[in-house]
């Protein structure tokens, strides 16, 4: 873990030194990609995916939060939050370097974050992480955003979370991922700043991760009906 917060000190610390002229503004922006009920077989959630920016085009600090609060127990399954810098490496994609918390049910977690974020080939938006710590992970993100017409705008998604080593106290086994596969048809009911959506949204665990999961009495995979909102500002 001291490893991974002296790489993302020295990343950021690089970053501020190489960083543009103090006369350019500061540029700043709130969103949330998804912010929403999901309605299932097991309990109902509550989840967000939202996040904030502030900076230059040359470094920007970004914090995300993701979160699913499940309403029959009333408690969070998932409560993370991240604290990053960002900057770029090429014309469509950025390094970042930060740290991350989680505050799940069960012991907390800290980690070092570093990662790279941008648009692949065909705007597909791309996140991939590596998460460094006690209980070292990787996630790999990507989304798309398919006009329908030019407010009517269809978004799949793919997650996946894959455990490098066992944290049965949160019910992680090693190499046993976690799949999340969504679907969200929005529309933008003020320029892209409000966007309410319904859509699908599809879980699934396996390996060991499922068999703890198994053992606690859940289900190893889950499907929601979703309706939320995306803010843009």
């Amino acid at each position: 873990m001291r490893n991974a917060l002296f790489i993302a000190a020295t990343v950021i610390g690089t970053s501020l030194l190489a960083g543009p002229a103090s006369a350019e503004p500061l540029i700043w922006g709130i969103q949330a990609e998804q912010f929403e009920y999901r309605v299932g077989e097991g309990s109902d959630i509550h989840a967000w995916d939202a996040g904030a920016f502030i900076g230059k085009d040359e470094l920007r600090f970004v914090w995300r939060s993701e979160a699913e609060y499940a309403v029959d127990i009333d408690n969070f399954e998932t409560l993370e939050n991240q604290f990053r810098l960002q900057t770029p490496i090429s014309d469509f994609f950025d390094a970042v370097a930060g740290v991350r918390f989680d505050t799940p049910e069960g012991p907390d977690r800290v980690h070092g974050v570093l990662g790279i974020h941008g648009l692949a080939p065909q705007w597909f938006e791309v996140d991939l992480d590596l998460f460094v710590s006690e209980y070292p992970s990787l996630r790999f993100e990507v989304d798309y955003e398919a006009l329908i017409t030019n407010r009517l705008i269809l978004t799949p998604s793919i997650e996946i979370d894959l455990p490098l080593n066992d944290d049965k106290e949160i019910g992680k086994g090693g190499f046993g991922p976690t799949l999340e596969i969504g679907a969200r048809l929005s529309y933008d009911l003020i320029d892209r700043a409000v966007s309410p959506y319904i859509g699908v949204h599809w879980e699934r665990i396996f390996g060991e991760s499922a068999n703890l999961a198994r053992a606690e009495g859940e289900e190893s995979r889950s499907v929601y009906a979703v309706a939320g909102f995306r803010l843009m500002f």
